[in-house]
């Protein structure tokens, strides 16, 4: 089995609710390794960087107003072949009012603007996202 790794952050709303504990746990139980993880405040840079796809659309100054409104974890995490797949199916879907129960968003966010986890969509923004957050794990 090859080792590989994905990037999540746990949102202000997770932090401010008292949820980072929680979605740790759940990554570790499922048998995922967190490999890197810090408590930080993004800035403004950081964020149009991270979300460069987003940059131009109509709700991006709410997601930098709210993605700077308090501390995040950024974390990067370790697993199989498919821990991009797996981490993003225990996130639940994007709206929390179709994720399924026994999701991370099913079980504990209320709106889709807060919707306390953000995972890497593929492989490849992994690697993008990790690079900006932990430029020394490459």
């Amino acid at each position: 089995m090859d080792v590989k790794k994905t990037f999540i952050i746990c949102k202000p709303d997770a932090v401010e609710r008292g949820y980072v504990g929680e979605i740790l746990s759940r990554v570790e139980r499922k048998g995922l390794r967190i490999v890197a993880a810090e408590l930080r405040t993004l800035t403004g840079e950081t964020l149009s960087e991270h979300y460069a796809e987003h940059v131009d659309k109509p709700f991006y100054s709410d997601l930098v107003s709210f993605m700077t409104r308090g501390p995040v974890l950024v974390a990067v995490v370790e697993g199989p072949d498919d821990v991009v797949k797996v981490l993003r199916t225990m996130m639940g879907a994007t709206n929390p009012t179709e994720a399924l129960p026994g999701t991370i968003r099913g079980d504990l966010a209320t709106e889709m603007t807060e919707n306390l986890i953000h995972g890497s969509d593929s492989d490849e923004s992994a690697d993008r996202e990790i690079k900006i957050f932990f430029p020394d794990l490459f």
